[in-house]
């Protein structure tokens, strides 16, 4: 079952060729060995997981129950779920217990989700890799010496391992797409305010954008479909029903794309790459248009935002910075260190960044950019960011290794990463498919073209038959809900 795709998994419960308790279990048992291998999780949530797995099979016994009734699946340390600890990769957190849900989270239990355990993140999620003196260091399950990314390594680990095909991520500045990217999954960021995250911590609220990691777009699209909302400004539901009537075509489609912005450092590996999936969009019929926004890296517009944000949030603690890891001090010293009038500047300086892509996009008369999702294969957990990519080292103080991953965070844009191939070290290699705020249910039509020409092979890197060989888990694990060590 670890080797199935969510709305596989969804049609074997409605047709009752397994129960929704009978897949808990095999999920668990699978889980337990994901958990000693990699350490994706934070807190196990077994016994709750089970009463909701018995509830959901009395819903699909009479035919009923949400969209994702009976599902197993993942949500963030970061994410509020009432009444479970939420310290988001913080010791200073760790007895925080939320007394409501993120409105995301709710979504998805009332779609019938089952939620077995939270996934780690690095303290406040503050950077693009994922450990913490909480919860230890995740490894990525294709080479446990590398690093899963962040801040969402968790929950990329659970899906790209097997433990569960869905987990809610969250990303400010990469933080689903970075680990999608180096664990070899789709990690879908959604338009800013597409899905409802309140309540939940107040730092970085004006860029994070919480959205589906899984292991193929389709399932990024149910799950989008369950935790997005209508709003003011989008009518997303609306346009994920019109696109699953009539999906956009790939024949004729135009797509700008740029291998670097003109600005990012790419190593050799990711070009051939990139340049070999072009080739079978051009084959396929797409017509390609080299372009980019002609802009500098935005990282010292996201970085004083975002730094200059969780300071801002983190002050008006008694203790701010009591008992906090030591990059995590880093971070929040160069955000004090920022004026109003340098935060204040960065954020005109986001409608820059947003008028250059609508003129990119009006220029060349399409909706669609295709970059890579990051330039470099995961490197080794002893560096919290790479030293080199190609021949740029990277260095203090912007450590500008995400080029490609900010301004979707910085004007709204919808961006999904997926895996197009393997690089020279054996690791997953990334492609980003954005589009205009707004656009997320045509995004993911060609992200799922794209996923089709590339015919990457989304079955779990750590199977279920593996963790059976290593591990004497015949039985299903019982016992107390427990943090991960």
């Amino acid at each position: 079952m670890s080797n199935k795709t969510a709305v596989e998994l969804l049609s074997d419960l409605r047709a009752h060729h397994i129960s929704a308790v009978e897949l808990l279990e095999q999920t668990i048992q699978h889980a337990e060995h994901v958990a000693e291998t990699y350490n994706p999780f934070s807190i196990k949530l077994y016994e709750r997981a089970r009463k909701a797995a018995a509830h959901a099979d009395e819903l699909l016994a009479q035919g009923l129950g949400g969209p994702l009734c009976g599902l197993p699946i993942t949500i963030k340390d970061s994410q509020w779920l009432e009444g479970v600890p939420c310290a988001n990769g913080s010791r200073t957190q760790q007895d925080f217990i939320p007394h409501s849900t993120s409105a995301a989270v709710k979504r998805l239990e009332e779609a019938g989700a089952v939620i077995f355990a939270k996934t780690t993140c690095p303290e406040f999620c503050l950077t693009g890799t994922t450990s913490s003196e909480l919860y230890g260091v995740t490894s990525n399950p294709w080479n446990i010496e590398r690093t899963s990314g962040g801040s969402s390594g968790g929950s990329a680990v659970a899906v790209a391992a097997g433990a569960g095909s869905m987990s809610l991520g969250g990303d400010g500045g990469g933080s689903i797409r970075i680990p999608a990217a180096f664990c070899g999954i789709v990690g879908f960021k959604p338009s800013f305010k597409a899905v409802p995250r309140e309540p939940c911590f107040p730092s970085w609220s004006t860029i994070v954008s919480y959205g589906p990691m899984t292991r193929s777009v389709a399932d990024a699209r149910l799950m989008f479909s369950v935790v997005a909302a209508n709003n003011t400004d989008n009518a997303y539901l609306d346009a994920l029903a019109a696109h699953a009537q009539h999906p956009l075509p790939l024949v004729g489609q135009k797509i700008i794309v740029s291998e670097d912005l003109g600005i990012a450092p790419v190593d050799d590996d990711v070009r051939q790459t990139f340049r070999a999936v072009l080739h079978l969009l051009e084959v396929a019929g797409a017509e390609i248009v080299h372009d980019h926004p002609h802009l500098p890296s935005s990282v010292v517009a996201w970085a004083t935002s975002a730094h200059y944000d969780s300071w801002s949030f983190q002050k008006e603690k008694k203790t701010p910075l009591k008992g906090l890891e030591k990059g995590t001090l880093e971070t929040l010293h160069f955000g004090a260190s920022l004026t109003e009038d340098e935060f204040n500047a960065a954020e005109e300086h986001r409608a820059v960044i947003h008028a250059a892509y609508m003129a990119m996009f009006e220029r060349n008369a399409s909706s669609f950019f295709l970059t890579p999702t990051l330039g470099l294969e995961a490197f080794k957990h002893t560096r919290r960011y790479p030293k080199y990519i190609g021949s740029t080292k990277i260095t203090n103080p912007w450590l500008d290794w995400v080029s490609f991953l900010y301004d979707a965070n910085l004007t709204g844009m919808p961006a999904c990463a997926l895996p197009m191939g393997l690089g020279d070290e054996g690791l997953p290699l990334s492609i980003q498919i954005s589009g205009p705020l707004g656009s997320d249910a045509a995004v993911l039509d060609i992200a799922e073209h794209l996923e089709s020409l590339i015919g990457w092979d989304n079955s779990p890197k750590d199977s279920l038959k593996e963790s059976l060989e290593s591990n004497d888990l015949t039985k299903p694990q019982t016992g107390p809900e427990t943090r991960a060590t």
